[in-house]
């Protein structure tokens, strides 16, 4: 077995989490998801449907990702699972708007039960580039993922696919929470951060987070013989995780 390399690695990469669904013990899917914290709160980001999809009858109860846990040798990594319901009620939280079902939804992490020493980086509301920010269209960006569940299998870490603004950004595509990247991107990279780099980032971090990658954009009068696939993709403004962290009312004083 090859040896794993004892080198640095972008602080980015550590940022994604690779999402594997099960049905009690039964693998369903993979897809992609990303840390963030919000004061001393710990979350998992992801896309609402990879943890329930009712058009595809996509109902894992279960999920596990995998933490890093020496930083000199990132071979060495630990399995973490998580109930998707307790009592009966889902864990997750997911919003509503005025277009109607956001695309998102975060399970919390319990930090008591994360392995001792793990590596990870977090997201925080500092990270986030407001949906009214100045963003050109054109302007590159990255999505950082597990494209058909791919991943550099020795170190346990994510790809990257390069991605630009592909409609005005601060602006509500056909009235959805959502605008449009153009990029190369493959069944698996639901959930996945979409980044623009911040060379001003904090906590040794140095990029924006702008949205949540959700899906391929087609068009239902596509000739799929004629017509190649547009290629573009939705990514939901990151804004919304402040919704879904706001504080319980109890908690809020």
């Amino acid at each position: 077995m090859a040896e794993a390399r004892k080198l640095p690695v972008d602080s980015l990469l550590l940022t994604a989490a690779r999402i594997g669904t099960f049905e009690h013990q039964r693998p369903m899917t993979n897809a992609s998801g990303f840390f963030f914290q919000r004061d001393e709160r710990l979350y998992l980001v992801t896309s609402r449907h990879v943890l329930i999809d009712e058009p595809t009858h996509h109902h894992p109860n279960r999920i596990e990702i995998e933490f890093h846990t020496d930083s000199e040798d990132l071979a060495q990594v630990r399995g973490f699972s998580v109930m998707l319901y307790e009592d009966g009620k889902s864990v997750w939280r997911q919003a509503l708007d005025s277009g109607g079902e956001v695309d998102v939804a975060l399970i919390e992490i319990d930090r008591d039960a994360v392995p001792d020493h793990s590596l990870l980086k977090a997201f925080t509301p500092a990270h986030l580039q407001a949906s009214d920010g100045a963003v050109q269209v054109g302007s590159a960006l990255l999505i950082v993922g597990f494209p058909l569940g791919f991943q550099d299998t020795l170190h346990h870490l994510p790809v990257v696919r390069q991605s630009v603004v592909a409609s005005a950004f601060g602006l509500r595509f056909q009235g959805q929470g959502f605008f449009l990247t153009d990029a190369r991107t493959h069944r698996g990279t639901s959930g996945a951060p979409v980044v623009m780099h911040d060379p001003d980032g904090i906590d040794g971090l140095p990029w924006k987070l702008l949205g949540v990658h959700s899906a391929r954009l087609d068009m239902a009068s596509r000739d799929k013989v004629e017509d190649e696939s547009l290629g573009l993709n939705c990514a939901w403004y990151a804004d919304i995780l402040m919704t879904l962290t706001e504080p319980p009312e109890d908690e809020a004083d």
